[in-house]
């Protein structure tokens, strides 16, 4: 039975640590593809005023709060990292997939930002959604994936069940002993 259970903790781990690298490599190759290719602060339309490529330096934090604190908030990113990393590990044989893909998919974020900040003083930032002058914030790819997880982590934290059809421990019902 353990060796079922390292089994599964390990393809988790690898799991975790490729969806983590999967989006750390996307968001810095769009991000250099953007740098390279558009003037710092002259949007772009690619779908008409919906989708527009803006490509703008974020000094601060989401929503651009707290500007010119870029390397706080990377060694803020470090600690977060770690969080991640040992939330990975206390849940990697429990969490089922879902928690690994969500985790993973914030570590990826957490870390493509914190590249940023350490290498520029500064997060690349360039989607820009919205229509006329309703737009949404700019983000970049590391963003949304921290987004998409959370939504993730959230939802299983909420609907255990839900994360339970994905590989994690089925939810005990309450006040009644696990099934023997």
């Amino acid at each position: 039975m353990n060796r079922v259970v390292a089994g599964a903790s390990a393809r988790r781990w690898v799991a975790f640590l490729a969806v983590a690298a999967v989006v750390v490599v996307a968001d810095q190759a769009a991000k250099t593809y953007v740098v390279a290719n558009h003037p710092l602060g002259q949007p772009a339309q690619v779908l008409g005023d919906l989708v527009r490529i803006w490509y703008i330096h974020n000094a601060g934090a989401l929503f651009g709060l707290f500007q010119q604190s870029a390397l706080i908030f990377g060694l803020v990113s470090l600690l977060v990292i770690g969080v991640i990393v040992w939330l990975h590990a206390r849940t990697s044989a429990s969490g089922g997939w879902l928690v690994t893909v969500g985790l993973g998919l914030l570590l990826g974020g957490a870390v493509g930002n914190a590249i940023d900040r350490f290498r520029y003083g500064y997060v690349v930032d360039f989607v820009d959604l919205g229509i006329g002058g309703w737009r949404f914030f700019t983000f970049n790819i590391a963003d949304a994936c921290i987004d998409i997880g959370i939504l993730i982590v959230i939802v299983v934290a909420l609907l255990p069940s839900v994360g339970a059809r994905f590989g994690g421990e089925t939810p005990t019902p309450a006040g009644g002993d696990e099934p023997r």
